[in-house]
Parts: C-alpha cells; structure tokens; sequence
C-alpha cells in the first residue's frame, strides 16, 4: 500500500472544542498544525451540548464555590489543583470565547445569562439558549480557521507512532478514497471525545465510539478511571436523545406513574437538581420498582407545563422540538417522557494538570497531549456536574495548546518510516479480507445491550463477571467477522468494523475497574457495596492490557486540598 508521509509541527486528532481551541493556539503561535478528524469540524459532538457551559460570573457566586461544588460532585474522587485552576480560569474562558464572538443569551440588565444546573450552590450556567455548544463550536472553528490550521476531515486515526517512550505523530486514512498517510509530528494531541456508544440507550453521537482510548491501551499505556461512566438523568424515553439539564434548571419537575414528586425521597433538599448521579439512580429505581411511566413503563416524567411558555420558546426551543420529533409530545401542553441515558465519561487517557499523557501515574510520554472528554485530568472524578464538561474541553484545550507551544522547541521531529504504518495496515486489510460469519452489526448490539443491563446504572459482582465473559465471549467472535464491501470510497462498512474492535476492548477496561472497585462512589454504584470506601478507594484507578487482552490495574493517590472529604449529601 502506497503511503504517504506528512510532516507537522503538531497534530491534532479530533475537531471537537478541545481540539480546535487547541489546534488554534498552535497555530497562532506560528507552528504548523494539522487536525484530523472523522467528521467535518462543526459535525464533531460538542455541537451536541444544549445547557450551558459554567463560570463563577454571578454576584453571589465565587470561584471558590464553584471548586467546591465539582469536587463535592465528583465524590471527593477530584483532583483539586486540576479543579483549582479549572475553576479559576472559568471566567476567563467565557470572556475569551465571548471576545472571540460566541455570541450567548442575556438578562434583563445585559449581562451573560446564567441559570441553575444540578449540584451548583448558585446558579453559574451560562448559556446561548438551548445550543450552547453549538455556538462555541461555531466560533472555535471560524477562529481556529482564521489563524491557518489545516484540517484533514473524514480522516480515521488508525494507529498511535509510539516508540521508546515518545509518540511522533499517527497513523490515518482517508474515509473518501482509502488513502493510508502517516502524520509526523513533534507534538500529538488527542481530543477524540467520549464513548457512550458502548450502551445501548445513550445520548452520544454515531461517532462516538471512544477509538483514541483502544489504541493507546494497545500501545501498553493506562487508561485512568474507565468504571466511572455518567448516566444523564433525562434522555428522551426508548432512545436517550439528550433533553438538558437546562429543562430541570428551569424549573421542570419529575414524577411518578402514582404523580408522585418522587425526588423528595431521594434529595430532600436539592430535589431535582441534585447531582446527576443521584436524580439517574432515582429515576431507575422509581422505573425498577413499577412506577414507570410511557408504553413499556420504562420511563418517568418531566413536567414544564407549570412554567411560562415563553421561557420555553425562548430558552428551551430546541428541546421542545426534540420532544415533539421523538415523541410527539409537545412540553408546553403536557409532560413528557425521559429515562437515564449513558452520557459521559468521567475516564479516559490519564494526563497531569498540562495535558500532558501519562506513561504511568510517576512518567509522563514525550509529546504527547490529550484534552477534552477523551481525556482525564480527573476535575470530575466519580461524577461530573452539568456545564463543566464544555467548560473542561475550551479550558483545557487551549492549556494544551499552550502546553505545547511552551515544550515543542524542546521536542524533536523523530523520522518516521512505511514501517510506522504496518500495524494500521494489517487491521484494515484483516477487516477487508476476512472471511468469517459474524456481522458487526449484530456483535455490536449485542455489546451495548449486555453492557447496560450489566454495567448500567446499578452493578454488582455477579452482573460485572457476567459481563466480562460475555466481552470475552464477543471478542473472539469479532475475530471471525466478515464485511461485504470491499470498496476504497467511503467504506462506513469497514470503519464500523474497526470501530468494534475499540468499543470491545475499551468496554472490558469499564467492566474490569468497575469489578474491582467495591464500594459506591458518584456514578458507580455497586448494590452488593453500596457505600463508599474511602480507606481502600479514594484512589485513581490506572488499568493496562496485554494482546490477549488481560488487564492489570494499579491505584494512584488523589490530589486532596482545602476541600475536606466528607459524606455527600444533597
């Protein structure tokens, strides 16, 4: 296979808001940047986020209640430097996007709007309506353009150039015509997002499908805190279509089949804008035991018919329309259906407060960076709030920027060779060639079920082993898949082939963390341990893989700070 070689200062895989913002600071520093990605830019999942993106700006609120509420929210599983400065820099974050034109909603007296998102102590939201991540995504992606960045859109980054402690670039072809390219570069971020795709009802985007987190897994380097996985309280029933947390910041209510407030049972003082973690477990739990509501019972309801319209039409427009699209339910006349749906994840590649990707939890990779959802730097822990995640991936994406433009005069461009590509090659010409009689689709589905009924909302020992024989059971019969188009030009076909490899290996890791963690903390929660154990477990979980797919983990300490750990309680 001809291959061609590309020479960078720096590449960026993923055109979300952390690779953009990113790949804008590079490149407005003078260093030549390259930024692949799957989709078109303004198709990348930040573009998804509706209810705002969070900085202290408020009278009443203050930076120091704002770290205190995201770690409190994280389960006290946070590093609190990585929040101090996140923190810290979120006023500023807001004003730099807003001086660069993102252009958001206003209040009565002109100043940023902000509204109230679960788990904050005053509200600290600010938002462009309903699109909030759009209308960041929009004007990262004009700035970043402006400044000269060279995007390679339906690429796939394939493979990770990793060798003697130092990555030089990545391995990539092209969706449109099967051209295979390697990417040198003295710097390589990723900024690949996240991978909700693993479940079945999820809220995340087709291509969603974690990629970046598989390979460096296959390179032997960790992944950080895989078992925490968020579960959004409110996606739309039967198909997890985000409705925001915009909707309960508002002022939407929840009830029951028996029109029951039912979150008076379970946070008596914040109600329905308690923590994420919590209002899921309440709503499943409500569904667990027959209270559900809709045609299979499998849902509660979230009632706005109390509110004004026009806070609706003006603040909550797009959600209406998704709930009258999806289930032609109209929330100015009637309550409408919603149910847990598997959202964001709280892992992923391990990195310290600069971005830059950890060898273990004492080394650091030469060169290599990782921002946004795909990443962990451990601000949200066990449970991230609403609007800190858009607010993580504009921060730190540009400090990785800025990382990067202060190492890269110290980095060097390492040569690369055809060589570099042979692993890259072997997977697509396996995927092509095979000639076995599992469909990906099918092995797919049977993935994302047995992941949610297994290692959903609840967990115990028994449904986590379960579960990872059946992963095992799936990559053994992924070996004998078989696709039937052999074609070079946009074979989506043998994308999703490859894809499934990821989503099998990166899974095991979810399921393998979440067995051997035994206690309860934010977003995993364990029935057979139903407590959280901070004597054995206030601790990151850093896991690693071999080729036949065993993984070993080790602990790493959490950063502690002025924020004492204490039980939570909303």
């Amino acid at each position: 296979m001809d291959v061609k070689i590309y020479e960078y200062d720096v590449v960026v895989v993923g055109a979300g808001l952390a690779g953009l913002a990113a790949a804008r600071e590079t490149t407005a520093a003078g260093k030549k940047t390259a930024v692949i990605t799957k989709l078109h830019p303004l198709r990348s999942h930040s573009g998804a986020a509706q209810g705002g993106i969070n900085a202290a700006l408020g009278k009443e609120d203050s930076v120091e209640l704002h770290a205190f509420d995201t770690i409190k929210g994280s389960d006290y599983l946070a590093d609190q430097d990585c929040v101090e400065l996140m923190c810290n820099k979120a006023p500023e974050t807001i004003r730099w996007a807003e001086h660069m034109g993102a252009v958001f909603s206003r209040d009565e007296k002109g100043d940023i709007a902000i509204r109230p998102f679960g788990g904050q102590s005053k509200p600290r939201a600010c938002y462009a309506k309903d699109r909030t991540g759009l209308t960041l995504l929009q004007t990262m992606y004009e700035q970043a353009f402006r400044s000269g960045i060279e995007v390679f859109d339906e690429w796939y980054c394939s493979d990770l150039i990793y060798k003697d402690g130092k990555v030089s670039g990545v391995v990539a072809f092209n969706i449109k015509n099967g051209e295979m390219a390697i990417f040198n570069s003295k710097a390589t971020m990723f900024a690949t997002g996240g991978y909700g795709r693993a479940y079945k009802i999820n809220s995340n985007a087709h291509a969603n499908t974690g990629d970046a987190l598989s390979i460096v897994a296959r390179h032997g380097l960790p992944l950080e805190d895989m078992e925490f996985v968020q579960f959004h309280p409110s996606g739309i029933g039967g198909s997890g279509i985000l409705i925001s947390e915009a909707a309960r910041g508002e002022g939407g209510r929840l009830f029951n089949s028996k029109g029951e407030r039912f979150m008076e049972k379970y946070a008596p003082n914040a109600m329905e804008l308690a923590s994420r973690d919590v209002v899921s477990r309440a709503i499943q739990q409500e569904i667990r035991e027959g209270r559900g509501v809709g045609p299979n019972k499998d849902s509660v309801y979230i009632d706005l018919t109390h509110l004004d319209p026009q806070i609706i039409l003006t603040k909550l427009p797009e959600l209406r329309e998704l709930a009258i699209t999806f289930l032609g339910q109209d929330m100015l006349k009637e309550p409408i259906y919603i149910a847990a749906t598997a959202h964001y994840s709280m892992g992923g590649i391990p990195v310290d407060i600069n971005c830059h990707v950890r060898k273990n939890p004492n080394e650091l990779v030469e060169g290599f960076y990782a921002a946004g959802e795909c990443s962990c730097v451990s601000v949200h822990g066990a449970n991230r709030l609403g609007a800190n995640s858009v607010l993580e991936a504009l921060l730190f994406g540009r400090h990785a920027g800025e990382s990067i433009v202060k190492d890269i005069d110290n980095l060097t461009l390492r040569p690369v060779s055809i060589e570099d590509a042979q692993n890259a090659i072997n997977e697509l010409t396996w995927a092509k060639t095979n000639n076995g009689n599992e469909r990906v689709p099918a092995l797919r589905l049977e993935l994302q079920e047995s992941m949610t009924h297994n290692a959903g909302v609840f967990r115990t020992a028994e449904s986590l082993t379960k579960q990872i024989k059946k992963i095992k059971e799936l990559l053994k019969r992924y070996k004998n898949i078989r696709i039937d188009d052999k074609s070079h030009t946009f074979n989506t076909e043998l994308q999703e082939a490859i894809e499934l490899g990821h989503m099998l290996e990166y899974s095991l890791f979810i399921v393998e963390g979440a067995l051997a963690r035994q206690e309860s903390r934010g977003a995993h929660f364990r029935e057979d341990f139903p407590t959280r154990d901070d004597v054995k477990f206030l601790k990151h979980t850093y896991a690693y893989m071999d080729k036949d797919y065993n993984i070993t983990q080790e602990y790493a300490d959490v950063v502690l700070g002025k924020f004492e750990v204490k039980e939570r309680t909303y």
